[in-house]
């Protein structure tokens, strides 16, 4: 038990502090794409955290096994850097022991990834749509808040209103944008200005205009003399349509239990991809205590590269399997097992590979003898 303890605080440890790193890695790509959803009018600032927070589960089902699997090369790799494992095996604990040692907490980080995976994952998935589909059927108008400047998606321009009632109509309009450049003009700037404002919604259309009364509209090039002034009782713009948000598709935010009572080909492997993580856990853990095996005038971090590479070779192997089945290139009966079987054979040669050496030396070794007589 003293030597599980420490072998489970060690990998524990590691794994922590790797799960952060990674996590903070995606979290911070996902912020900056948020971000630039938000500046481009796109979505409101004020959802980019929850949609964070829901997308943090899926992140972490993906995050753990890695962080588990270097967390094992670089605790193995230690022992064998500092000569721990030969006082371990000194001491009758062999390989094999540490092995199940690792196996026992990757068994329980299994389980959690496989709650995340089935459970947890759909439901932040699910919710974060939700939002992206709120964020979508706002219009720009919708966002458009009293005494403040508000850009126009994809930077065209800016707009300013005095007050918003309760049904969303504005009172002192202030607009201004800018028209793209032509083959008979630089392009031109429009300024509207008017008493009123609403939105509507076009017939049989999924349009969206913004109607204007009682103002006036100018357009000119700035820096020249040439302008255009209309006044208007009525004056309509097209609204630009939202953009489209939704990262994933509708199988990622269906549960589990719709995933098992449905007969679709996509939503099986959908099923069969959530248990394969959980799954993935247990082989690289009896890939990465051989590959943890290294010279200790190597260094612990000799093979870190190989088998993060090995790793990936992994995953995409599961994501090809995933999308052949998808496109009907293979029978849904194949499953994705096949990958997981081909590296947990892999894994079980590295572990005997030590003895399948040392047995081939031994049955060359007569041979060897009689050429040298």
């Amino acid at each position: 038990m003293i030597i599980f303890r420490y072998l489970s605080r060690e990998i524990l440890s590691v794994t922590t502090a790797v799960c952060i790193v990674l996590l903070m890695v995606l979290i911070s790509g996902r912020f900056v794409k948020y971000l630039a959803n938000a500046l481009a009018g796109n979505m409101d600032p004020e959802v980019i955290f929850a949609v964070i927070g829901y997308r943090i589960p899926g992140f972490l089902e993906l995050t753990i096994p890695l962080a588990f699997f270097l967390a094992i090369l670089l605790t193995f790799g230690r022992l064998y850097v500092e000569n721990e494992m030969s006082v371990l095996k000194a001491c009758g604990i062999s390989e094999l022991k540490l092995l199940s040692f690792a196996l026992v907490i990757a068994s329980c980080l299994a389980l959690l990834v496989g709650w995340l995976s089935l459970v947890v994952t759909p439901v932040g998935v699910k919710k974060a749509e939700t939002i992206f589909t709120v964020q979508e059927q706002k219009s720009e108008l919708d966002r458009v808040t009293a005494k403040k400047f508000y850009s126009l998606r994809g930077g065209k321009g800016v707009t300013w209103v005095e007050s918003v009632t309760d049904e969303r109509q504005l009172n002192q309009v202030f607009l201004s944008a800018t028209l793209g450049p032509t083959d008979s003009s630089d392009g031109s700037l429009v300024v509207v200005v008017a008493d009123r404002g609403t939105q509507k919604i076009a017939e049989n259309i999924d349009e969206r205009y913004l109607i204007l009364e009682q103002g006036y509209r100018v357009e000119g090039i700035p820096g020249s003399h040439d302008y255009q002034i209309t006044y208007f009782d009525e004056y309509g713009t097209r609204l630009e349509p939202p953009e489209e948000l939704s990262e994933d598709g509708a199988i990622d935010a269906m549960s589990t239990a719709e995933l098992l009572e449905s007969t679709e080909i996509e939503h099986r492997v959908a099923l069969q991809w959530r248990l394969s993580i959980p799954i993935m856990m247990l082989v690289v853990t009896l890939l990465a205590v051989p590959l943890s095996r290294i010279d200790p005038r190597a260094g612990r971090f000799a093979r870190i590269l190989p088998a993060v590479l090995l790793y990936f070779i992994y995953l995409v192997s599961l994501n090809a399997l995933r999308g052949a089945i998808e496109s009907g290139k293979l029978p849904i009966e194949l499953t994705l097992l096949p990958v997981h079987l081909l590296f947990l054979l892999l894994a079980l040669v590295l572990l005997n590979a030590q003895k399948l050496g040392l047995l081939l030396r031994n049955t060359a070794a007569p041979f060897v003898g009689g050429d040298r007589q």
